[in-house]
């Protein structure tokens, strides 16, 4: 039997030389002024443009109509208030039924109060 490691083989593979470590560069300090990000990217801290005026949304609706479909619809508040239609008729119930709750919701009328005084 032979192969790599039959103790008898007919001719001796040639052994690969050691590894040696490369040599390293000797610590060297940087020269010039320091950079930021890259070269031609401004530094200073800027203004943040998305930064928002104090609104945020308090309630949604969400209408889907596919096309020759029955339309849904759903109204969420988040002082609770959930409500869900199917159907043309109840649809239009359902968003007079939203305008109508941004006069009432108890998030909304205390914001404006506040805003107000």
């Amino acid at each position: 039997m032979t192969g790599p490691h039959s103790p008898h083989l007919d001719c001796r593979t040639p052994t690969t030389p050691r590894l040696r470590v490369a040599p390293q560069p000797a610590d060297t300090t940087a020269v010039g002024d320091r950079k930021g990000v890259a070269e031609g990217v401004p530094t200073a801290v800027l203004p943040d443009p998305h930064r928002g005026d104090g609104r945020y949304p308090v309630a949604w609706l969400h209408i889907v109509a596919p096309h020759r479909a029955v339309p849904t619809a759903t109204s969420k508040c988040l002082c609770g208030h959930d409500r869900s239609a199917i159907g043309h008729r109840r649809l239009l119930a359902l968003i007079t039924d939203h305008e109508a709750h941004r006069d009432t919701c108890p998030l909304r009328t205390t914001q404006e109060g506040r805003a107000a005084a």
